[in-house]
Order: C-alpha cells, then sequence, then structure tokens
C-alpha cells in the first residue's frame, strides 16, 4: 500500500462549513487532529476542529502553515482556489487533486471532460462572448443558462426559450461564460457517491433518488426508486469518470434518469455531497469516514445499507421567530437529527438535515413528509 497516515496525524480542510464541520467530527472520532482553513471566525467547521486557521483560501502564510503542520489536505467546496491546492500538492498529499477540483469548478471544462471520456451530458453549448450566442442555438432551445463557474443550488440559472431570451439572460447573468444546456424530459434524478484511494480500491454507496425545491436538494430517498439496469448503469459510470480523473477521494456524481431509462452525467462534485447525508446513519461507513480514510490513503470502507432512508435538508426558512420545534423529529426513535451549528438562519440556507429510518422506502418516505410538513407548521 502506499503511504498512510494513522490516527493522531494532523489533517488540513479547506473551507469551514457543514461539509467541513462533519469531516471534522467523523476524522476527530477516528483519532485524528484537524485544521480548518477558513476566513469565516464563526465557521461551523472551525469551532470543532483543533485549529481554526482565521485567513482566506489563498492567504500564503495560511497556507504555508497548513503545508509545514499537515500530513494531508482535502476541501470541502470545489470553489476553493486551484492554485492554493497547486501549491499544497508541493509539499504534501492533497485529496482530491488541484486538476479535479479544477475541472469541477469550471461547468465548460467538466462538461467537455465528462464528453471526452465517453460519457453522456446533456447537449451543450459553450458561451464565452456575445459573439456565440450567433451561434445557431435551436438545437440547445428550450435550455438552461448557467454561469460556468461559482453557480450553485439553482442559483447563476436561468431558463431559456428563445435566443432573444438567451441573448438577454446572459446579459443579466453579467456577460460571464455560460454553458448552454439543453433542457431534457426527466424521469428522475439519481446521484452516486464515490470513495477511491486509488485503481484498485474503490466503493460505491446505494444510488439515490433527489427531490429539489428552487434548484436546492429538498429529499434523498435511498435505495433510489429506479431499475437495477438503471443503479448499475449509474455506479459503472460513474466509477468510470473517477478512474478516467485518477481521482482520489470522495466523488460526487449526479444523473439525470430519461424516457427509456437513459442516463446522461447532470454534475459532478469533488467532495462529500448533499445527497449522501443518508450514510451518517443508514450506512456501514458514512461519506465524510470514506472522505477521512481516502485523505490518508487507507482503503475505503464498505458501503452496505443498513436500512432504507429518506434524508430530509432543513433550511433557514422554518426557524422564523424562533427555533423549530425538534421535539417532533427528536420524540421520533427512528429519526436522526443533524444541525450544522450555524450562527444565523435565512431563507435558501442549508442549516440541517433529519434521516428517517424503517423497514422500507414507502413507509420512511411517509414518515418523512409528514414531519417536514409539521416543521414547516406556525
Amino acid at each position: 500500500m502506499a503511504k498512510h497516515f494513522l490516527p493522531n496525524a494532523m489533517l488540513g480542510i479547506l473551507g469551514g462549513g457543514q461539509l467541513g464541520r462533519m469531516f471534522t467530527m467523523s476524522a476527530r472520532s477516528m483519532g485524528y487532529r484537524v485544521t480548518v482553513l477558513d476566513p469565516d471566525r464563526e465557521s461551523p467547521a472551525g469551532s470543532l476542529a483543533d485549529r481554526h486557521l482565521c485567513a482566506g483560501y489563498d492567504d500564503a502564510a495560511a497556507l504555508k502553515e497548513l503545508a509545514e503542520t499537515c500530513v494531508a489536505v482535502t476541501t470541502e467546496f470545489e470553489n476553493v482556489p486551484a492554485d492554493s491546492m497547486r501549491y499544497l500538492e508541493q509539499h504534501l498529499r492533497v485529496s482530491p487533486s488541484a486538476e479535479s477540483v479544477a475541472i469541477a469548478q469550471d461547468r465548460i471544462r467538466e462538461k467537455t471532460y465528462i464528453s471526452g471520456v465517453g460519457l453522456k451530458t446533456a447537449p451543450f453549448l459553450a458561451i464565452e462572448d456575445e459573439a456565440d450566442l450567433d451561434q445557431a442555438l435551436g438545437a440547445y432551445l428550450p435550455g438552461i443558462l448557467k454561469l460556468a463557474r461559482l453557480g450553485y443550488d439553482g442559483k447563476g440559472q436561468v431558463r431559456v426559450a428563445t435566443a432573444d431570451e438567451a441573448r438577454l439572460a446572459f446579459g443579466e447573468l453579467g456577460g460571464k461564460p455560460c454553458v448552454l444546456e439543453r433542457q431534457l424530459e426527466l424521469v428522475a434524478e439519481i446521484s452516486v457517491i464515490v470513495a477511491r484511494s486509488g485503481p484498485q480500491q474503490v466503493a460505491c454507496f446505494p444510488v439515490a433518488e433527489n427531490r429539489h425545491e428552487s434548484g436546492i436538494l429538498d429529499i434523498s430517498i435511498v435505495p433510489a426508486r429506479v431499475s437495477d439496469a438503471i443503479a448499475d448503469e449509474a455506479r459503472r459510470m460513474a466509477l468510470r469518470l473517477a478512474d478516467a480523473m485518477q481521482y482520489v477521494g470522495v466523488l460526487a456524481v449526479e444523473f439525470f434518469v430519461l424516457e427509456g431509462g437513459d442516463l446522461v452525467i447532470n454534475e459532478i462534485a469533488p467532495r462529500p455531497h448533499n445527497s449522501g447525508h443518508y450514510t451518517m446513519d443508514a450506512s456501514l461507513v458514512s461519506q465524510f469516514g470514506q472522505q477521512v480514510r481516502t485523505l490518508c490513503g487507507l482503503p475505503p470502507g464498505a458501503t452496505r445499507l443498513l436500512s432504507p432512508v429518506v434524508m430530509v435538508n432543513l433550511l433557514g426558512d422554518i426557524w422564523r421567530d424562533d427555533e423549530p420545534a425538534w421535539d417532533r423529529l427528536l420524540s421520533q426513535p427512528d429519526v436522526h437529527l443533524h444541525l450544522y451549528g450555524k450562527k444565523s438562519a435565512r431563507i435558501g440556507r442549508k442549516m440541517g438535515h433529519f434521516n428517517v429510518l424503517s423497514e422500507s422506502v414507502e413507509v420512511a418516505l411517509s414518515k418523512a413528509l409528514e414531519l417536514k410538513q409539521a416543521l414547516q407548521k406556525p
């Protein structure tokens, strides 16, 4: 086995949000120490880490300190400066690689790369400047114009039906590089979380079926209610992409399921993913445990599903003037609540999630929807 790191080693992470917090909790429970680099003094992960470097992600002194005090560094989000990752790669193990992060943080590059390795995406056109809007757009309309960089949770996206609407939307998005992606008729949206330490050390979690509201993940249902053939194909495609990228770490791959069972890749995330939060209670190892293991050069843990499960996102919308009625969740023995330690709630902000475990997906989903509705009531 390649060099690996064992408990008591100091691990670093770029980003102190909820994903960094859950990584920190997993790492510390496994006996590792953690340094978080995040500019927010009240970051959810920074409050739990052994050390919190409160500085920008491109701060030379902070990066030098990470390089000198940690054995390995990971990230919780794809929009970290790739140059920071490249600097760290010169000094210590970085997972995922700067190259993998660079691919995922630019939609044009991401979709071009995926297509280049022989995997399907929705038909798309790169719009780098106004001149690209003079091309024949009909093959991509009606479609969705998406910012190539920094868009997330439905932000930086505009639905367009005509070429004139596409030109107007491009201006509204600041004239920045975009992709125009043809809108497809979807049967379902699913995702696969891959953990990869090397070519012979790869594991896939069970496929999740995802529902979104206003571009933000609302519910994940596991196992996904798709055929075995579709689930197997999704895992095969995700593994093929991870192998092509020579990926090391946790990789999320989102898919559209089309009529007839065809699959196209929507996008990837070089980190644990919201749709993998079910693993915290319903799998032998969580996606964050896998992030620790792959970062440390250890083989991924077993990913067997222990129970059907439904994950529900908790957004700041339900806070109103007071804390939500948590007793409605905590009084249920088969419900697991996870809050992210954020100081303030606002509409659309991810504040936590809960997992409902049951003997069947149908029962878990029914209960999850009932509890979600109860929390939304004043």
